[in-house]
């Protein structure tokens, strides 16, 4: 989701002299401090330079929260850092994306997921059910009863650590979902379009099983472009979703990018929790 900005008419004088050279974790750190940066617009570009004029996203964010930045990935030309925000009641997360302009790193985008504060209105009405309608939901909905569409949104709005948490308390059941599905060779066409392998290997009772245990809505293949990963989705709507991915090879890995892939966090042995916005 583009993180738009908002833009006060009283703007920060622009630092003069000599732009000293930043890595993107710095340029991200600076951004998201709660202090102002009068040298911010030396280091954004692009789509970030239209939206940040005259504030760091850092003074827009409430100063009670802990911002604390992280290094995922930086290649030749391009970075992303992921930025968490953290106080004693919540976790939220978001995601900067750097490029290389004339030799120096540049933010060019700022990400996080849209689309989650569409479930909480649902998981107020479900959690505040009285166990009469708990049963009569369970009824109608035999395929997604009431237990596990609860857990389901709430790890959908979860931060990025609540999900690696909820990943390393089932390590042993995802993994013997990932056994499942490759024994299965449910997909085993890569060109598949058909999605028939994806529809055997959701209606595999014992692989089934496994999802609903884990808030786990489908396992596929059609968020990350990776046709050699195994996608375990836990929701979304439109291009907006998240979910873990296995990799069988570090190559296989997608690439990041404001536009599709807007994170990947190794959670180890090949699995990464993935956004597409």
């Amino acid at each position: 989701m583009k993180y738009f900005l908002l833009v006060l008419s009283l703007g920060l004088p622009r630092a003069g002299g000599t732009v000293a050279p930043l890595g993107p974790l710095q340029i991200a750190e600076q951004f998201v401090a709660p202090a102002g940066w009068p040298g911010m617009r030396n280091y954004l570009c692009c789509e970030a330079a239209g939206q940040a004029r005259h504030q760091t996203l850092g003074q827009q964010i409430p100063t009670r929260l802990r911002r604390v930045c992280q290094l995922l990935q930086q290649g030749p030309a391009t970075a992303v850092v992921a930025v968490e925000l953290r106080d004693s009641l919540s976790r939220g997360d978001f995601y900067l994306h750097f490029g290389k302009d004339g030799g120096a790193w540049k933010l060019q985008a700022v990400r996080s997921l849209a689309m989650t504060r569409l479930g909480a209105p649902m998981l107020d009405l479900l959690t505040a059910m009285s166990p009469a309608e708990v049963n009569q939901y369970d009824l109608r909905h035999p395929a997604a009863g009431h237990a596990f569409t609860v857990g389901n949104l709430r790890l959908w709005a979860a931060a990025d650590a609540d999900i690696a948490a909820h990943f390393a308390r089932n390590q042993a059941d995802f993994a013997e979902a990932l056994r499942l599905v490759q024994a299965g060779h449910y997909f085993a066409a890569p060109a598949d379009t058909s999605h028939a392998g994806e529809r055997a290997a959701n209606a595999n009772p014992a692989l089934h099983a496994l999802l609903q245990r884990l808030f786990i809505s489908q396992v596929w293949r059609r968020d990350t472009g990776c046709e050699s990963c195994v996608e375990f989705l836990i929701g979304g709507r439109a291009n907006s979703t998240v979910g873990l991915l296995y990799a069988p090879t570090a190559a296989a890995v997608p690439a990041m990018h404001p536009q599709r892939v807007i994170v990947l966090k190794p959670l180890g042995n090949g699995w990464y929790l993935y956004k597409i916005s």
